[in-house]
């Protein structure tokens, strides 16, 4: 704003009769100069039909801003007439004026009110003050003084306008210039403008400066205070405490009010079951009425961030096309047919039945086999999002269910994480290494998983950190193991197992081919043109360079080979790199595992057996000697009790069965017998060995030598039984991984050759043997010409008067068998 002293400001007649402009959100005073735009039709015409005649208008200010069209008595009746100096027409058909104030006026009557108000007015003759009283004077400094002061509290006014408030010397000149500056609200202002008496409004206008200091004055003490004791820590409370003040002053709506306001929002949008939405709510109320920067508003702050955030009800839509699911499955994995049957049949009946219960499997085989990866191409497969967490290790109940509110730091458990995590609340879930979870004075896991993994109680799961039941009925489950055994049992039981064994070098071939090769050759950043192995390459690296059940140690000798290459083709050797057979040792080294089959005579007293680990399966090498003594039997090679157990129960079955294998009854008191089994520094158990020993005691005994291209398992008892035994896919696996032609399984496993795929019983004879005396007829080879082919010391041959003694009953004594 400007002012115009007296001097410059030209007489001018005020008609009686003047076109009026309402304004809004300002007060016109005299001797000032506002710019002002006009948008409002009839206020054009009230401008217009000042311009048609000595250009001077009435202003008003109105009294309700939101009034578009105001009448009469929406309008104030004291306001200011102007003399409208200059209009510019702007093109959004605004105008802009500007308009100096000329003098006070009071409105007597409205003479019109269309097209635009046009009014009856009174000039007011401002009364004449005393300037040189006590009171005028002392109101004159204190109202400078007090100008002074805002500006140096921070009130921004013009340097111009404080020189001109410097230089007036009239109560009311100085009022109205103070008063127009300040940014009032229309109401106090227009109250200053109305008063007639120069003292009483320069009286008021020091009144209101007063407030406005105090204001001011109380927002520097709240910064001052607020700056003498921050540091680092309290910068953001000093911040907060500020905007508080600010906040409380403008009359604006709190902090803590708008947090309120949008979690009200979130919990509405969340659509929570109703017994969710009441604790919600009721723990909402409560934060309502906490001060904000309280512990216990912060614990139930978070509490309300994570149900608002957890997916009541958002859900994926399922793929139920089953042909893509399918194709899905088999772009992913190699072989598996089991599981991707499973899967296919479980996406069949989601597509018959909309609600039902999402299966719980289990995984469980040895490392590599693809048992994670494939949880991923489940969900890839159905559409749904995947989630995983690894068991291994836990030992506290609180990562499954959650901790307690009370606690400091309490979170929900990892389930309720997971679905936090998924954003959905039909994701596939993984468990990993479900059988390493242990128990201690935490609880134990294993067992909080009941509650989640069975299909009868997880509709209503509780985590202690929520307090309310979570529907887990549309997770669908998948936990994986190594092993079944460790696996509590009532966890187990509420599973559904899925065995996926280890692969064949045929299997292995194709997943290297489809998968681990491609694969490779994207991380290393070369292609095909770059690098080729051919099929027998692959062979050899699976055979010499790894043994195991799964496919990882074949990737990372892929790998090996592939970063040798990288870096010939980094030094500037290009070209298309083969690799051959003959190469692998130039890149690998020499080979780590030789065939395990190397020996190809049948020897007296060693047998091949096969065995199960976690890893797969594999061969296991028994020998059987004979030396003199007083028949004490030896163990060796770091055997358990169970293993030990069949070692004994195989030699009182030989002893029990002397005549028919025609073994002279002395040789048991005058031999001890010492049983090996190679690799002695790896523990080795299980009764699945018993038949393999009994055959090495027979080989022994009878200098009878074992055919070398064949294997066995099964347990034995002492009538000579062969029962039924675990793990068959495994160990018919090593079996051929060695090159043998022949198995001998129990009779009772023949059902289960059916689960085993074709091409690995390609090339292979099984024989199913119900008794020891099936194996023995199976495994023994008697020696060409009845020499002894066994590097180890001959056993002398029966005596024929010993034999025919035995044989027609007329030994002369008894022979006292020692104890073993």
């Amino acid at each position: 704003m400007a002012e115009q002293s007296p001097a410059e400001a030209p007489p001018v007649e005020i008609p009686d009769r003047l076109p009026l402009l309402p304004i809004r959100d300002i007060v016109m005073f005299p001797y000032m100069v506002l710019p002002l735009f006009v948008g409002r039709d009839m206020s054009i015409k009230a401008i217009e039909a000042a311009l048609a005649g000595n250009r001077i208008i009435m202003l008003a200010a109105q009294r309700s801003l939101e009034v578009e069209n105001p009448t009469p008595q929406d309008i104030h009746t004291v306001g200011t007439v102007g003399m409208v100096m200059r209009m510019l027409k702007l093109p959004d058909d605004r105008i802009k004026i500007l308009v100096q104030g000329l003098t006070k006026a009071r409105i007597e009557a409205f003479v019109q009110t269309e097209p635009h108000f046009e009014v009856c007015i009174e000039t007011i003759t401002e009364t004449k003050s005393q300037t040189a009283s006590l009171e005028g004077e002392a109101l004159l400094r204190t109202v400078k003084e007090q100008l002074e002061r805002l500006v140096s509290l921070g009130k921004i006014l013009m340097p111009d306008v404080m020189v001109v408030i410097e230089s007036l010397q009239e109560p009311g000149r100085l009022a109205d210039m103070a008063v127009s500056n300040l940014g009032l609200k229309v109401e106090s202002t227009q109250e200053i403008l109305e008063m007639e008496d120069p003292v009483a409004r320069l009286r008021r206008v020091s009144e209101l400066i007063a407030g406005e200091i105090e204001v001011l004055s109380m927002q520097q003490k709240i910064q001052a205070e607020a700056k003498g004791e921050m540091d680092k820590t309290q910068r953001e409370y000093f911040l907060r405490e500020q905007l508080k003040a600010i906040q409380k002053e403008l009359g604006e709506l709190d902090e803590r009010a708008e947090e309120v306001a949008e979690f009200r929002k979130a919990v509405k949008e969340a659509k929570m079951p109703e017994k969710v939405l009441k604790e919600t709510e009721k723990q909402l109320k409560r934060l309502e009425k906490m001060h904000p920067d309280t512990a216990e508003a912060a614990t139930v702050r978070t509490y309300l961030e994570w149900m608002v955030e957890l997916p009541w009800s958002k859900k994926t839509k399922d793929n139920l096309d089953i042909k893509a699911a399918a194709k899905v499955l088999d772009e992913d994995h190699y072989d598996l047919e089991k599981v991707k049957e499973r899967i296919l049949e479980y996406l069949a009946v989601r597509k018959m039945k909309e609600k039902m219960k999402g299966p719980i499997l289990c995984f469980v085989g040895p490392p590599g086999v693809g048992k994670t990866s494939l949880g991923k191409s489940i969900a890839r497969a159905l559409g749904r999002e995947f989630v995983r967490i690894s068991l291994g290790g836990i030992r506290d109940e609180a990562e499954i269910r959650g901790h307690r509110r009370t606690y400091v730091g309490a979170l929900p458990g990892r389930i309720i994480q997971g679905l936090k995590q998924a954003g959905s609340n039909n994701p596939v879930f993984m468990m990993d290494e479900v059988d390493k979870v242990g128990a201690d004075f935490r609880g134990d896991p294993s067992a909080a998983l009941l509650e989640v993994l069975d299909p009868e109680q997880n509709h209503a799961f509780s985590d202690h950190y929520l307090g309310v039941p979570f529907d887990l009925s549309d997770l669908m489950f998948i936990t994986t193991a190594n092993l079944k055994d460790p696996i509590l049992s009532a966890l187990r039981d509420r599973m559904e197992i899925i065995e996926i064994p280890g692969y064949s070098q045929e299997e292995k071939l194709g997943i290297a081919r489809r998968f681990l090769i491609p694969r490779q050759l994207d991380e290393h950043g070369i292609t095909d043109k770059h690098v080729k192995f051919t099929e027998p390459t692959i062979q050899r690296i699976i055979s010499e360079y790894t043994r195991e059940a799964g496919v990882r140690n074949l990737e990372r000798e892929i790998a090996n080979v592939m970063r040798k290459v990288v870096k010939k083709i980094a030094e500037g050797e290009d070209g298309v790199y083969t690799i051959t057979p003959a190469l692998i040792p130039k890149y690998l080294g020499v080979p780590r595992y030789e065939n395990e089959s190397e020996e190809k005579k049948d020897l007296i007293g060693v047998t091949k057996g096969l065995a199960w680990t976690e890893s797969g399966g594999d061969i296991i090498h028994i020998e059987a000697t004979l030396m003199k003594g007083k028949g004490v039997l030896t163990l060796t090679g770091h055997l358990g009790d169970v293993m030990k157990e069949s070692a004994h129960a195989a030699l009182s079955y030989i002893r029990s069965r002397d005549r028919r294998l025609k073994i002279n009854p002395d040789m048991f008191a005058q031999h001890d017998v010492h049983i090996h089994v190679p690799a002695g520094a790896i523990p080795k158990d299980g009764p699945s060995a018993g038949i393999t020993m009994a055959t090495a005691l027979a080989s022994a005994f009878t200098n009878t030598p074992v055919r070398h291209d064949i294997a066995m398992t099964g347990e034995v008892t002492l009538r000579g039984r062969v029962l039924q035994i675990g793990g068959l896919k495994e160990k018919i696996l090593a079996a051929k991984r060695a090159g043998l032609s022949t198995v001998i399984l129990p009779q009772r496993n023949q059902k289960d050759q059916a689960d085993i795929p074709k091409h690995l019983l390609k090339g292979m004879s099984f024989v199913f043997a119900d008794t020891m005396d099936d194996v023995l007829k199976a495994a023994l080879r008697p020696a060409p010409g009845g020499h002894h082919t066994d590097t180890t010391k001959r056993v002398k041959p029966l005596k024929p008067a010993m034999k025919f003694k035995r044989a027609t009953g007329k030994h002369p004594v008894p022979i006292a068998l020692p104890p073993l």
